[in-house]
């Protein structure tokens, strides 16, 4: 089965992926704490593509959301599906050169849950949203 993580970054990458989520919630009849209320079995027959399931029958995306700033990070969070959303996949660097913090970020990653995404055994597309 193929499982897709879904890496959104920057304010306009953010607010689309958000609106992303909402949608595709929405088509597999999963709500906003990530309980699945759907009334099909076609709703869960591909649901691993972009959702983990986690403890308590909850899903949770399979995305990664990057900003220099926790403004749009916090944004998201509060929007209507913002707690559907692991913490952790939450990375931002506040800083004013972009350049420097975009390598302080890369040097991070593995830190902060970005290995998950390196432990595909087969890469055929990375889906970015910026």
């Amino acid at each position: 089965m193929r499982e897709i993580v879904h890496i959104q970054a920057g304010q306009c990458g953010n607010q689309i992926g958000a609106k992303f989520w909402e949608v595709i919630s929405d088509e597999h009849g999963i709500d906003p704490t990530g309980t699945y209320h759907g009334d099909s079995d076609l709703q869960l027959d591909r649901i691993s593509v972009y959702y983990n399931e986690a403890t308590g029958g909850k899903y949770v995306p399979r995305a990664i959301l990057v900003d220099l700033e926790p403004g749009t990070m916090d944004s998201v969070r509060s929007g209507p599906f913002g707690q559907i959303f692991r913490p952790d996949n939450f990375v931002f660097a506040a800083s004013v050169c972009r350049a420097f913090s975009s390598l302080t970020l890369w040097e991070e990653a593995p830190d902060q849950g970005w290995g998950r995404s390196s432990s595909a055994k087969s890469v055929r597309s990375i889906p970015i949203a910026s």
